[in-house]
């Protein structure tokens, strides 16, 4: 369910640039807003739990599997044998999810969802979802310098080679 029409309404956001810019970059540009302070991120485990014996044999994936046998060393957690996942690896709540810059991923499909972070803007980055048009991608990216929203993937489907 989208928000009321109201809330669509354009919006002005003051432009500040340095003094040494020349004019025509100084009119362009709109300075992002820095993410919320928020606690120190810690990752506790930043290695990925590997499955048990995918070194030895190909036919084993690496991914993730619980150990179900009856006699596994793993499953019954022996010295020096794989560590598994469990609840007490997992990040702090408040920073689950969160980006090195302080802000959680939003993914962003049209111009329409870009307004929906004008609030949220320290709280969200905006992330151009893999599926719109280059043509798509400049409205979009024009809309968020207005309303100053980050954008994690701001050059991708853009630029060119030279």
């Amino acid at each position: 369910m989208l928000p009321p029409k109201e809330f669509y309404l354009p919006v002005c956001v003051p432009i500040s640039t340095p003094a040494h810019c020349p004019p025509s970059i100084r009119q362009n540009t709109v300075k992002m807003v820095a993410a919320k302070k928020h606690v120190p991120i810690v990752k506790k485990r930043t290695k990925r739990f590997t499955r048990h014996q995918s070194d030895r044999f190909m036919r084993v994936d690496s991914a993730w599997r619980k150990p179900k046998g009856i006699d596994n060393r793993v499953r019954r957690r022996f010295k020096s044998n794989l560590a598994m996942p469990s609840i007490g690896y997992g990040s702090n709540k408040k920073t689950r999810h969160m980006m090195p810059s302080g802000h959680k991923a939003f993914l962003v499909s049209n111009v329409r969802d870009v307004e929906l972070l004008l609030m949220h803007n320290k709280t969200f980055a905006a992330e151009i979802a893999h599926n719109v048009s280059s043509r798509k991608r400049i409205d979009i990216i024009a809309r968020a310098k207005q309303l100053a929203v980050k954008v994690t993937n701001a050059k991708a489907k853009v630029t060119t080679e030279v």
